[in-house]
């Protein structure tokens, strides 16, 4: 299947989807956000899909939404805003909880919706000259695609209201500081690094992420002992099954296992 916004393909068993409307920095509209909720649903079931590499066309990551577009809805913008955002919530949400981890290569600018993307994925990897902004605000706006729900989480509420009331800019060493990135690359070996990370998490235990990210994704929820009994029943899930099987007995026997064929 072919898409207007985005490019999609499967290399290696890692799903790689590049934001790809680079004359209008890379910013989100209806049609971006239906496709991206597509391709979420084809990696969240396709099983030949173990990894996702979520990175853009150009010199944005994304702009966030595409003002122009609501400028022109006229009388229909409030409709037009919940069809975009119904859209790429259920987008995040299925690369938030699928199996398959998600990494993000991130270049260039990252604003609104764009920082959404970059917070719900599992792993983010930026360039060096990459700037981060909220920039909701500045346009009259408020904070949509994840972002309150997983920012407070990554950099504290302070930290949190700081960057969406002034929209402050970030940049890339602020941002791994504020632990909104995993690392910062040079520009050049940006998508080389994520790709390298994107096809060892695809060779990796796939039941095991899933259940690491469920995991993980509900710690703030719980409390002790409803966190430790959940733990309780993924591990029982895990070794009970064909992937903890295997690494079981290749731990055992002293070989490399292979999570793929098991």
């Amino acid at each position: 299947m072919s898409y207007e916004t985005i490019l999609f393909e499967i290399c290696e068993q890692v799903a790689c989807i590049t934001i790809n409307r680079p004359d209008a920095a890379n910013s989100l509209n209806l049609k971006m956000a239906e496709e991206l909720m597509d391709a979420s649903i084809r990696c969240d079931t396709d099983p030949e899909i173990r990894a996702v590499l979520l990175t853009a066309e150009g010199k944005m990551f994304c702009a966030g939404g595409d003002l122009n577009g609501f400028a022109k809805a006229g009388d229909q913008v409030a409709a037009l805003a919940k069809r975009m955002t119904t859209a790429l919530h259920g987008a995040i949400s299925r690369f938030a909880r699928m199996q398959a981890p998600v990494v993000c290569a991130v270049n260039g600018m990252v604003a609104g919706g764009g920082m959404g993307l970059v917070l719900s994925a599992d792993f983010a990897i930026a360039a060096q000259s990459t700037r981060f902004t909220m920039a909701y605000t500045r346009a009259g706006l408020v904070p949509d695609g994840s972002s309150t729900y997983f920012l407070p989480r990554v950099v504290g509420l302070r930290r949190a209201a700081e960057m969406i009331f002034t929209n402050r800019l970030l940049d890339s060493g602020e941002a791994l500081e504020w632990q909104l990135v995993n690392r910062v690359v040079p520009d050049e070996d940006l998508l080389s690094e994520a790709e390298k990370l994107a096809q060892t998490l695809a060779k990796g235990p796939l039941s095991a992420h899933g259940h690491v990210k469920r995991l993980l994704a509900q710690t703030f929820q719980s409390d002790l002992e409803a966190q430790m009994e959940a733990e309780s029943r993924a591990l029982s899930e895990a070794v009970s099954g064909p992937e903890g099987q295997e690494g079981v007995h290749a731990f055992l026997e002293k070989r490399k296992p292979d999570f793929q064929c098991s």
